[in-house]
């Protein structure tokens, strides 16, 4: 059976609201590799990334020293779970904030080391919350829903955020 053309397949996501198309990390690499410089010292937010699958997540993660970030900001939409194939089932989100390992030599991230905060809400990029964990940050990057995309970009603007966005 032939494949549906990318298009096709991306205007059925968006009827459908079918929004988890996850990044690759070797996608992640690749582009982000140009712009080392611009991290240093900043906070960084992933607000549209489950930290269990994200592979931004992992990226500033585990990048964290050799970008020389100053924090790394996750949140997570209606996941409380701390199973890995959660269902996203939760009324309320979290989010993650990591600011580095405080040892020499820059060790990978231990869960212990990653501080993990309960949002009062579901975690939607949009609401107040999220928008304050926004406005804290220097730099956004992220896989945001597709079918909130137009909005997602609105909402960046409005609040000056830089940004970048990658098509494939």
């Amino acid at each position: 059976m032939p494949s549906k053309p990318l298009n096709r397949s991306l205007h059925d996501a968006r009827a459908t609201k079918q929004d988890e198309f996850y990044t690759q990390l070797s996608d992640i690499e690749k582009e982000l590799r140009h712009y080392t410089a611009h991290f240093n010292g900043k906070t960084v937010l992933c607000n549209c990334d489950d930290p269990k699958v994200s592979n931004f997540f992992h990226y500033f993660a585990y990048n964290f020293q050799k970008l020389k970030l100053k924090k790394l900001i996750t949140t997570c939409y209606k996941n409380r779970d701390p199973e890995l194939f959660s269902k996203h089932k939760s009324k309320l989100g979290v989010y993650l904030v990591y600011e580095g390992e405080r040892t020499a030599g820059g060790r990978v991230p231990t869960a212990d080391r990653i501080g993990v905060y309960t949002l009062d809400g579901d975690g939607d990029f949009r609401s107040g919350e999220c928008t304050a964990l926004l406005k804290q940050a220097d730099i956004v990057v992220t896989n945001p829903p597709f079918s909130l995309f137009r909005e997602y970009v609105e909402q960046l603007m409005k609040y000056k955020s830089r940004f970048r966005v990658l098509c494939g």
